[in-house]
């Protein structure tokens, strides 16, 4: 692939992307509304609270890190309606505790999104007992946990669920075969959940994004490659020639919660650049 560059001299494949100053939302798209997002101090979690937030929504960041969660709640303090909540997905009381500290703060919840998650690469025989049990309780039973929590107050008021699976939960990837696993079993849920509760007029999709320059996908370089050669190659893969943004992803993880989606349910949205057409 041809490594163009920008007059910064920094890759084109790395800095492409759509301009999010630009978007389809209305500055009062969600204006009374209620925003929990899990794992929503960093990666496509954050990117959509400050997109939520831009379109006037109110936001709860939930995450277990206090220091990254506070500082997160510092960036987009500007608006005066996000707050961050500690708390382990893992954690049924946790996601119990979250989801009552968001109603008592804003009195109503009109979306979750579930966007937590871990990655752990290698060959199945490999994988630890330990990471196996860390990848369904933060992915699957994570997701669940938190949904359980939310769905009285979602019913209430009619809202929906946006889950965060991959592009590898639909056709596999190498060396990845448990996560794989994981994000599958999210779109299974995602397509039940969304036929259990369209008679109560909440609906459930979500984003199956494929690499997006995320912390998550920098954890997966190896330390003793070059940084941008690794990435290159991983742009290569994709028809449009690059990496994804988080943007990218939260652009339709806001869809997807918008009314302009009211007749969408059960839907699994790819951002994957082409990889799977």
């Amino acid at each position: 692939m041809q490594c163009d560059r920008t007059s910064d001299g920094s890759p084109v494949f790395l800095r492409c992307g759509a301009d999010m100053s630009k978007t389809i939302f209305a500055p009062d798209a969600f204006a009374g509304k209620s925003v929990l997002i899990s794992g929503g101090t960093s990666g496509i979690g954050y990117a959509a609270a400050a997109m939520f937030l831009s379109s006037g929504a109110r936001v709860v960041l939930m995450g277990r890190d206090q220091m990254r969660g506070k500082g997160a709640e510092e960036q987009l303090s500007a608006t005066g309606r996000v707050l961050f909540c500690a708390g382990d997905v893992r954690s049924l009381s946790d996601c119990g505790r979250v989801v009552a500290e968001a109603m008592r703060c804003y009195g109503t919840l009109d979306v979750l999104v579930n966007a937590a998650g871990i990655y752990h690469e290698g060959a199945l025989d490999a994988l630890s007992a330990e990471e196996l049990d860390e990848l369904l309780d933060t992915n699957i039973k994570g997701t669940i946990h938190l949904s359980q929590a939310a769905l009285p107050h979602l019913r209430r008021a009619r809202g929906n669920i946006v889950n965060i699976a991959s592009d590898a939960g639909l056709h596999g990837n190498y060396f990845c075969a448990a996560y794989a696993a994981t994000k599958g079993a999210v779109v299974a849920l995602t397509r039940s959940l969304a036929r259990e509760t369209a008679c109560d007029g909440v609906r459930v999709n979500a984003v199956a994004p494929a690499d997006i320059l995320t912390p998550m996908t920098e954890r997966q370089l190896a330390a003793d490659l070059p940084r941008e050669d690794q990435l290159r190659e991983m742009a290569s893969l994709y028809p449009l020639g690059r990496i994804g943004t988080a943007d990218e992803a939260a652009a339709a993880v806001v869809f997807l919660a918008s009314p302009a989606a009211a007749w969408v349910t059960g839907s699994i949205y790819m951002v994957d650049g082409g990889l799977t057409a």
